[in-house]
């Protein structure tokens, strides 16, 4: 990634699984001398990032990154006091997860 990208990278990475509208990324990402030369500098590095799995878009067309696809399908999520009540009942609780997909560690968008 260059310079641009890893800062629309952290930008949205602060955002988690939100999606942020490309006018917003542009205003906010690099600052305002950036923005008021050009309102557009950020489209083509984002589509550039879309392609090569940085970041997913909407379709309304905002961007987030791109969260890690899970492994697992069978388990599903459960508060962890209703887990709690349910192993303190005897009842076996498995393939169960506490948090959903999220963003991962940058290591992991380095290597795409």
């Amino acid at each position: 990634m260059d310079a641009d990208e890893r800062e629309i990278f952290y930008f949205l990475k602060t955002w988690g699984q939100e999606y942020v509208s490309t006018k917003e990324i542009a205003r906010r990402a690099a600052g305002k001398k950036k923005f008021h030369d050009n309102p557009e500098w950020a489209k083509p590095l984002l589509m550039r990032m879309q392609e090569r799995g940085l970041v997913e878009s909407d379709t309304t067309g905002r961007y987030r990154v791109k969260p890690v696809p899970r492994k697992d399908k069978t388990k599903r999520w459960v508060s962890p006091e209703i887990a709690k009540i349910l192993q303190e009942s005897g009842v076996p609780v498995e393939g169960v997860e506490s948090g959903g997909e999220g963003v991962a560690p940058d290591e992991y968008y380095e290597q795409l």
